[in-house]
């Protein structure tokens, strides 16, 4: 997908409004370092669009990535930790 539309978003997501709250949850999980689903080198908002028009992102698995983005969070703080324990 070379560009992503409002339109590629609005296929998978009921409203604009509806899209613009995704997108926002979305960018505040890849921001707190969730994995992305799709390969790009765009900021976090062209990231989340390009994850809900591909339909990876969704208000029914939002609350999963958002777990998921916690758990990885926390782990790296205690590989952090433990390794300034060594040091």
């Amino acid at each position: 997908m070379a560009r992503v539309t409002v339109e590629d978003c609005l296929e998978n997501v009921p409203s604009r409004f509806a899209l613009v709250h995704l997108a926002i949850e979305r960018v505040k999980q890849l921001r707190k370092g969730a994995r992305p689903l799709v390969r790009c080198k765009n900021r976090e908002i062209v990231q989340a669009l390009r994850e809900i028009a591909a339909g990876k992102v969704t208000f029914e698995n939002l609350e999963d990535l958002a777990k998921e983005a916690e758990e990885k969070r926390i782990a790296e703080a205690l590989q952090l930790d433990k390794s300034q324990e060594k040091d």
